[in-house]
């Protein structure tokens, strides 16, 4: 009974620590490229759409029309097409991150565009708290109540028809401005 006892003491000190040197020393799969953990998608889809289903809004504030649409379009242009591409190009950096950030614009099972199949108000709340453990941010302190309604009313109606001049917005490639380091790197260096 006594050695019974002790590999039990035994166990729970030995399991803290292996589990702690397994973490110090970089072992777990931290890296975009690395494998899933056992059970992973389960720990963070599962809780994800409890809350979701418990604190979306469930009636949407704003009214599904054009100026609602190229509105949201113009949100969309400036906070979500780097990562989540636009109608008809997909984007590079969404495609490498973990999870990858899904291409708002393309069909998938089936017919669903993007997350129209999603109720409007999932989406605003993904907008507004963001997604942890990916690339998703919170935009709830960047954007207005109205532009977070209005790209999420958008994103919603994507499996539709929508006026040319959201549609525009949408195809136009993005113009990205140069990276900070190449304008660090033209700028002259302290005289002596």
């Amino acid at each position: 009974m006594l050695r019974l006892i002790f590999g039990i003491i035994l166990g729970l000190v030995l399991l803290p620590v292996v589990a702690w040197a397994w973490l110090t020393y970089g072992h777990p799969p931290v890296a975009v490229a690395d494998a899933l953990l056992p059970f992973e998608r389960y720990v963070t889809e599962i809780p994800l759409h409890a809350r979701i289903d418990r604190e979306m809004p469930k009636a949407v504030q704003i009214e599904a029309n054009e100026a609602t649409f190229v509105a949201g379009a113009h949100v969309y242009r400036e906070q979500c097409a780097f990562c989540h591409g636009l109608a008809g190009s997909s984007s590079q950096a969404g495609k490498h991150m973990f999870p990858d950030a899904p291409p708002l614009w393309e069909k998938h099972h089936g017919d669903v565009v993007g997350v129209s199949d999603d109720p409007a108000g999932e989406t605003y709340w993904k907008v507004a708290n963001g997604i942890r453990l990916t690339g998703m941010p919170a935009y709830k302190q960047v954007l207005s109540e109205t532009e977070m309604w209005q790209v999420s009313v958008l994103l919603a109606n994507a499996d539709k028809p929508l006026p040319p001049a959201a549609l525009t917005l949408l195809k136009e490639p993005l113009l990205l401005t140069p990276t900070v380091g190449a304008a660090i790197t033209s700028t002259p260096g302290p005289t002596h």
